[in-house]
């Protein structure tokens, strides 16, 4: 972290913080980053400070934020907690400006992203989001088999109608824009899964959009790639 960055705890487990960031002079806004790593213990917010980094750079915080994954603590609903904790958390950060927050997430973070602009009553409500090649539908995931199981690892089992209030693609339509960026090559989350998210979004009504990149499924977070720049547009546009 840099002079202008600062930890911040949630919570009184070791994964319950964030890191905020913040660029000299006023932010245009807060970018919650929620990293991937199909929710595993194995993946940390280390993936989120090269983005961080840019975002500052833009003038935006960034609030790259941590929780309990499947391993150390985290699952359903432990991880869903941390989540709307860590976002919330920001209420109390004085001087902070929150009229514009936006969800940034990869992977498993894009899940957690589109999930978060859901909650009700929520403390800091959700303006925008961006998924990242983001595992938008457990469901079809689970049938993919996507991270060796991954999504039975999440909820403790397969999927059942009882866990739609963890699948953002049974959340729909949301009450803000969802814009998502995916690799046309990516193999780790197909590009199907941010295909039938927006066109289930939009049957439903919502504001919701895809932009396809070539490349895999990390070109989305490489700061120096063109589907980086496409996103810092595409935050340009959530101001």
């Amino acid at each position: 972290m840099g002079e202008r960055s600062r930890a911040i705890r949630y919570g009184t487990d070791a994964s319950q913080f964030g890191e905020l960031s913040l660029p000299d002079g006023r932010p245009r806004g807060v970018v919650v980053v929620i990293h991937g790593g199909f929710w595993k213990s194995a993946y940390d917010l280390s993936l989120g400070r090269p983005l961080a980094e840019s975002l500052v750079a833009e003038g935006w915080a960034a609030w790259n934020l941590e929780y309990r994954r499947v391993g150390n603590g985290g699952g359903t609903p432990e991880t869903f907690d941390d989540v709307a904790a860590g976002i919330d958390r920001l209420a109390t950060v004085e001087g902070l400006d929150l009229t514009t927050v936006v969800t940034l997430g990869h992977s498993a973070g894009g899940h957690l992203a589109a999930w978060a602009a859901g909650r009700p009553d929520a403390a800091v409500g959700v303006t925008g989001v961006v998924s990242q090649a983001g595992v938008l539908d457990l469901v079809r995931a689970h049938e993919l088999g996507l991270g060796g199981g991954a999504v039975e690892g999440l909820l403790g089992h397969p999927p059942v109608p009882a866990d739609a209030t963890f699948d953002p693609f049974q959340q729909l339509p949301l009450d803000v824009p969802v814009r998502c960026m995916h690799g046309r090559a990516d193999d780790v989350v197909p590009i199907e899964i941010s295909e039938r998210y927006v066109a289930a979004a939009s049957d439903a009504g919502g504001d919701a959009a895809l932009t396809a990149v070539e490349g895999d499924h990390f070109v989305v977070i490489h700061p120096r790639s063109e589907a980086w720049q496409l996103t810092l547009r595409l935050l340009d546009e959530l101001a």
